[in-house]
């Protein structure tokens, strides 16, 4: 993409930013890029196969990308939420980042395909996306491309929410035992920015570090509601997970709890406050007694 090259050649060269982050092209497929020179701008590229969520390096616990000086980083709609997030909860300055939004058309949620969108490979949540054109974006660039195609495949909330409350835990007791704790899951996702995990703790311990049913229920639990209000529906997680567990679902649930319950969908608008560390007067308590 010549304009995302040019715009990232100017913003190095006017010294705006010390460092670019976007996408290239690996020895296998695309990944994030890292662009600290003007002449290192042509190694730019976007296409379908830009999956990750490049948010996830503005996180203040990356301590190490801090010597990297102002960072502009290439956003898609879904992921200038996650940008809006870390602003909403004091993780980050707008004014210390420029954002690069990019109209999308869709990816495919695997940076190592051939960019072909297909029912097939479409990521589940292009079905639904409704910020193609990314809102919060200092500079935007591209064409809007088509809008993608439909996933094929059942709705996977809905036949859960169809199950008894014993057929769900029988479902999750299956998924979540396959769980490694390898955490990528954690580390991949822009919206899990403590410094110091709760899982990590050992004084008190507050969730086993063990890799068995009992503890992994403890962990994909705690860290689901910690996302609660707060998860984007990028799908990090989801493709991150070594044990192809279907995180993004009960991730999509608790996202329709808080919507139903509190009015409140993740926004790109960062002045929107969230539910959490929020209280409103007509917040539904009816479970108060």
């Amino acid at each position: 993409m010549k304009a995302l090259q040019e715009l990232a050649r100017k913003l190095l060269e006017d010294k705006t930013v010390s460092v670019v982050i976007g996408y290239e092209e690996g020895p296998h497929g695309v990944r994030p890029a890292f662009i600290t020179k003007p002449d290192q701008a042509d190694r730019l590229i976007f296409d379908p196969r830009c999956v990750h969520n490049l948010a996830t390096f503005l996180s203040p616990r990356r301590s190490h990308l801090v010597t990297l000086g102002k960072k502009a980083v290439v956003v898609k709609g879904c992921d200038a939420r996650a940008v809006a997030g870390l602003v909403r909860e004091t993780q980050i300055k707008r004014e210390d980042v420029v954002v690069i939004g990019v109209r999308c058309g869709g990816v495919t949620g695997d940076p190592m395909g051939d960019g072909k969108l297909t029912e097939k490979n479409v990521a589940p949540r292009c079905a639904v996306c409704d910020v193609r054109e990314p809102k919060l974006a200092d500079h935007l660039v591209g064409e809007l491309p088509p809008a993608p195609p439909t996933p094929k495949g059942p709705d996977m909330v809905a036949k859960l929410d169809a199950m008894t409350p014993e057929e769900r835990w029988a479902f999750w007791q299956k998924e979540l035992e396959r769980c490694v704790r390898c955490h990528a899951c954690r580390e991949v996702c822009p919206m899990c920015f403590c410094e110091r995990c709760i899982a990590d703790k050992s004084m008190p311990q507050w969730i086993e570090s063990s890799a068995h049913p009992r503890a992994n229920l403890s962990w994909q639990m705690t860290r689901v509601l910690h996302m609660a209000g707060r998860c984007v529906g990028c799908g990090e997680c989801v493709r991150a997970c070594p044990a192809n567990i279907p995180l993004g679902l009960i991730l999509k649930k608790v996202a329709a709890v808080v919507e139903e319950r509190y009015g409140y969908r993740v926004s790109d608008d960062p002045s929107v406050p969230a539910p959490i560390g929020t209280y409103r007067l007509d917040d539904k308590q009816e479970f108060i007694l």
